[in-house]
């Protein structure tokens, strides 16, 4: 089975700071694999030991992809192999963008199954899966919460919001994981060694795609001083004291 780990490399969150304006300072953050991708890629190496076959990280961004730390650290997760499609074009894509690059790259390389993570750890609009399982015309699930192999196809359950829906899923198919299908992985010194030696393939890339939105503006949230209101009292008056504090919100 050919498993393809979309990821994506985006700022540190921890290390980006907001100026006086509210702007963001991305001067000092380092890029990094996003959270929810390593999920996506756990999934995939754990199905892929058990079936058989070859899990390949597929990522679509700018020339942070071509950071070797970024690479290794990608390769140690798990991936067998690493497909880039990089360009400074593709700073700022919207999601339907970034599905019609992925479905681009796809179409070159093949395979059986896409798991995307539940969304990007900088925009977060879990849209990108779905989208791109539409481009390609297969079958896509969001909110995949475990992955089960049955013959020639998947037995997928989602996690909903008072339900948990099981589906047989047929191959080729598009899923989106969430963060709570596993606990992916640490990697050790040898999966660090070993992944200076495991390939990194650099697709065409072609011009970005017609953006279907536009960012006017990222800021941060205006800093609020705390009011340091204590609420003493039994558990009775604290509780009160507690909701008025909150209703005069």
């Amino acid at each position: 089975m050919k498993i393809i780990a979309a990821i994506k490399v985006s700022a540190e969150a921890q290390d980006i700071e907001a100026r006086p304006d509210r702007t963001l300072n991305f001067d000092r953050a380092q890029s990094k694999i996003g959270a929810y991708d390593l999920n996506a890629v756990e999934a995939a190496r754990q199905l892929a030991d058990t079936v058989g076959g070859e899990v390949i990280g597929l990522s679509v961004g700018t020339s942070a992809l071509a950071n070797s730390k970024v690479r290794k650290d990608a390769l140690s997760r798990g991936l067998d192999q690493l497909d880039v499609v990089a360009s400074d074009e593709y700073a700022d894509l919207d999601s339907f963008q970034t599905a019609q690059l992925l479905q681009s790259a796809l179409q070159q390389t093949g395979y059986d199954l896409v798991l995307v993570g539940a969304g990007s750890s900088d925009v977060y609009a879990q849209q990108v899966g779905n989208q791109l399982g539409a481009l390609l015309g297969v079958p896509t699930l969001n909110a995949v919460n475990k992955i089960t192999p049955e013959g020639d196809h998947l037995v997928v359950e989602r996690l909903l919001e008072d339900a948990v829906q099981v589906i047989e899923v047929p191959l080729p198919a598009v899923l989106s994981v969430t963060s709570g299908i596993n606990t992916p992985r640490i990697a050790g010194m040898k999966e660090i060694l070993a992944a200076g030696k495991k390939p990194v393939n650099e697709l065409a890339a072609g011009a970005a795609p017609a953006g279907s939105a536009q960012a006017v503006s990222t800021l941060a949230p205006e800093q609020v001083s705390r009011q340091q209101n204590i609420v003493e009292g039994d558990p009775a008056e604290a509780a009160a004291q507690l909701a008025a504090y909150l209703k005069a919100l």
